[in-house]
């Protein structure tokens, strides 16, 4: 399976002033929701703001884990500081099922007692929190297409502008027809939305986090790649893993025949080029064997511990 590395990568400095841009806007906007919730007596609306809350937060590490991945690698971190923003994707990803679970919790106590809301105010600082939402992921929608960790932050202000809408609708049919319960019943709907999200985004940073192949690359077709080069007999212990969130490395063992020992040289140069050419696989640690000296009782994948 061909690896595409065509991303279009926004300038990092533009990249910070436009997160910059999206934390203080939804800094404010928490603020106006959490009064307007506690003003207006709307448990959506406090649930809106406080998942707009953990929007500043994903921001924020956001924003730390891009500055601190462009450190250059260094005697304590070999590797570099790249899994950083893998990291903070993992966190944003957590708290948003955090958020979730709560609001929950929350709604369903609101349904048990249903308290009376002031539709208008609801509608007027949901209105404002759309706006913002939408401004947010905006300045973020390129960025998210190539960055993990940007994707989570996305996701989170994506979320929260669908919450938004929610909102404003409950506030018009409590306005309209002075249905008390929409306002516990949206807080649910929004919570299980935000559990959909970050349930079915969250293997990506853990399957990094744990050294997994990468997703977008068949491991039969790095195999079947290597063993069709000339030369080579067999190949074991491979470990396919991702380096950095789009640097992919390969390590394994491959075998030779005694006679074309010579030959080990060509034969990696070769393997490597198609590593790269056909499959993006830029870094690659090629241990070569002979028949006669290669270990009895090897797997194919990984190392028996």
């Amino acid at each position: 399976m061909p690896h595409d590395h065509g991303h279009n990568h926004l300038d990092p400095q533009s990249g910070d002033r436009r997160v910059a841009v999206a934390i203080w806007a939804n800094a404010l906007l928490t603020i106006a929701q959490i009064a307007g919730g506690i003003v207006s007596g709307s448990l959506a609306l406090i649930a809106d703001a406080l998942h707009n809350f953990s929007d500043m937060a994903a921001l924020v590490i956001a924003f730390a884990a891009r500055k601190i991945s462009r450190r250059e690698a260094d005697e304590e971190m070999t590797f570099g500081y790249g899994w950083i923003e893998i990291v903070a994707a993992l966190i944003n990803y957590t708290t948003l099922i955090i958020v979730g679970v709560y609001l929950c919790y929350e709604g369903v106590l609101r349904l048990l007692e249903p308290p009376e809301v002031a539709g208008w105010t609801v509608v007027y600082i949901g209105g404002v929190a759309l706006v913002v939402d939408a401004l947010t992921a905006l300045l973020t929608y390129s960025m998210q297409k190539d960055s993990m960790n940007i994707r989570a932050m996305f996701l989170h202000n994506l979320s929260d502008a669908l919450s938004s809408v929610a909102v404003i609708v409950g506030g018009m049919l409590i306005i309209l027809y002075d249905w008390w319960l929409v306002d516990p019943v949206i807080t649910i709907l929004i919570a299980g939305y935000i559990l959909y999200l970050a349930g079915t985004e969250i293997g990506g940073p853990i399957r990094t986090l744990m050294l997994g192949s990468p997703p977008d690359i068949e491991n039969a077709a790095v195999v079947a790649l290597v063993r069709d080069v000339e030369g080579v007999i067999g190949i074991h212990h491979v470990h396919l893993w991702q380096m950095q969130e789009h640097a992919v490395s390969l390590d394994c063992h491959i075998v030779v025949h005694p006679d074309r020992w010579h030959d080990v040289e060509p034969v990696k140069s070769q393997i490597k080029a198609r590593l790269s050419a056909e499959l993006g696989i830029e870094h690659s640690t090629l241990e070569f064997e002979t028949t006669g000296k290669a270990q009895a009782g090897t797997q194919l994948y990984g190392h028996k511990i």
